[in-house]
Parts: structure tokens; C-alpha cells; sequence
């Protein structure tokens, strides 16, 4: 997959290609569920090696389709209620190795010692 490479020396590369050398770079944070990296395969997955060292197999665990099913249809029935709180919750069970931004109003599920509140405030896009 190659290296990871930062968004800034990605931004200040392309200012410096383009000509303008003026262009600043602003730095606003993370929006709620921004991630900072992406994970292509979870812990329990492996790669092989190939004839090139720069691609990999993955093996990756293949689910049971009646088990998916199932959850996807739950997954339906809890959206469908408007409790985004339980929808978030029990889609971080179906994908454990999903973690939310620190701040996401949904990191809180991370921690499951925490009492969870009644509602949460979920900001509507302006767009």
C-alpha cells in the first residue's frame, strides 16, 4: 500500500507545484468524525507476500451471510426508531474496530463504564 503520507507535505507540495507560493495553509482541527488514518485490514486479518514486495494478498475472514443479514436487519429496525445513540452503538458492535474521533459526539460509546445520556445534540450540516 506504500507509505503513509501527510496531508500537509501532501497540501504544501501541491502549493509548491502549482506556482503560488502565497497560498497559506490553515489548520481548523478535526470535524466530528473526522479520522486522523484509515485502517484497510482489522487485527485479525493478515496479508501474504507476492513477487512484487510492494503488493500484498489479504486474507481476509469471510462472514457468515445469514449472520450479516441479520444484523443488517437489525441495524434497519434500530435506525428506523430515530435513537441515533443506539444505531452508533450497535454499529461499533458489528464493527469493533471502529473507533470514533475524540470528538465525535459519539466517542462516549468508547467507554463503557460511562453512564450514556438520554439524548445527544447532533450538529446539522449547513450545506
Amino acid at each position: 500500500m506504500g507509505s503513509p503520507v501527510k496531508i500537509v507535505d501532501l497540501a504544501r507540495r501541491m502549493i509548491l507545484l502549482s506556482g503560488h507560493c502565497d497560498i497559506k495553509i490553515e489548520f481548523t482541527g478535526l470535524r466530528p468524525g473526522e479520522k486522523l488514518f484509515e485502517e484497510v485490514l482489522t487485527a485479525q486479518e493478515v496479508t501474504l507476500p507476492t513477487s512484487n514486495p510492494k503488493i500484498r494478498i489479504a486474507k481476509v475472514q469471510a462472514p457468515d451471510f445469514n449472520e450479516v443479514q441479520s444484523a443488517i436487519d437489525s441495524l434497519i429496525a434500530t435506525a428506523r426508531t430515530y435513537d441515533p445513540i443506539a444505531t452508533v452503538k450497535l454499529m461499533k458492535q458489528l464493527v469493533p474496530e471502529f473507533k470514533s474521533a475524540t470528538n465525535s459526539p459519539y466517542a462516549m460509546l468508547e467507554l463503557s463504564s460511562t453512564p450514556l445520556p438520554a439524548t445527544v445534540s447532533i450538529p446539522r450540516s449547513s450545506a
